[in-house]
């Protein structure tokens, strides 16, 4: 479980399917997972709820990556949240 550890993740569409199952198989190998959703609240707090559950630390975020300001602000809630993305900013 450390083969991520100290990274972060941005998963979008993390709420359900495909998505859900990346964001939990990353923050198995230790990363720290910003759960991206654009509808579904509950299935995003799912996922948070199953990463945290299994030891790892997720944080669900809403927005729209299609949109600028919502990708960005997504963007910025996962550095609030855990420091740093760990790519260096444009």
């Amino acid at each position: 479980m450390s083969k991520l550890k100290g990274k972060v993740a941005l998963v979008t569409g993390a709420s359900k399917g495909i998505g859900a199952a990346i964001a939990k198989s990353l923050a198995a190998e230790g990363a720290s997972v910003v759960v991206n959703y654009a509808f579904s609240k509950s299935g995003a707090d799912t996922t948070v709820a199953d990463i945290v559950a299994a030891g790892g630390t997720a944080v669900a975020v809403r927005g729209d990556v299609s949109k600028a300001r919502d990708a960005q602000a997504i963007v910025d809630a996962a550095v609030k949240q855990f420091g740093s993305t760990g790519y260096p900013r444009q």
